[in-house]
């Protein structure tokens, strides 16, 4: 998708996104609300996602990704080969790292009666297929695995933005709006060029 390619933390984002987590969403939108069990729901909508894309059957994510975002996937995913599409795939055991990149609140003012309220959440995920299996083996896994050769191509990088109404009287459902799947290698060699 057409979304500017994030890789690492921002300090002064991560500040504000604690917060609005603390001074905004839990006091005004959902009391129960947490990142970290919002992460965790978060890294199992990429496997779904992922798997639907990657098993071109985009049926199944109606009411999980948004209209428009999955006109653009079918789009997309339909100039792709299978190859390419098996690549889309990911397993929440493969993600080594994850962070919310972004949490905004955005309202909507057109309706006088009803100010429409909602909850923006771009996430960050880093990860090396195959991860899964090199911890079931034992296998030592190298903190600087990012420039190592060997996995440099099985490296990916995924963003995802959540959305969620929470319009007083609204019942709504976090849902993705934007999906977005790289390698870090073509961000390496887009940099060397």
């Amino acid at each position: 998708m057409d979304f500017p390619e994030l890789v690492w933390p921002s300090v002064i984002k991560t500040v504000k996104n604690w917060i609005m987590v603390h001074f905004i969403i839990r006091p005004y939108f959902d009391r129960e609300f947490t990142l970290p069990d919002f992460v965790q729901g978060a890294k199992q909508a990429l496997q779904v996602v992922s798997a639907s894309l990657a098993g071109g059957e985009l049926k199944n994510l109606d009411g999980l990704v948004e209209r428009q975002t999955l006109n653009d996937l079918k789009t997309a995913v339909g100039k792709m080969s299978v190859a390419q599409r098996f690549d889309l795939m990911v397993a929440k055991e493969d993600i080594y790292f994850s962070f919310p990149y972004q949490v905004g609140v955005m309202f909507d003012e057109e309706d006088e009666d009803s100010q429409k309220r909602f909850v923006e959440i771009t996430m960050v995920f880093h990860v090396l297929k195959g991860l899964k299996g090199m911890i079931e083996r034992g296998d030592q896994i190298p903190l600087n695995i990012g420039v190592m050769p060997e996995f440099r191509d099985k490296i990916c990088i995924c963003n995802y933005r959540f959305i969620k109404e929470f319009t007083k009287g609204v019942d709504s459902d976090w849902t993705v709006n934007i999906v977005n799947h790289f390698k870090a290698s073509d961000l390496a060699e887009e940099a060397n060029q």
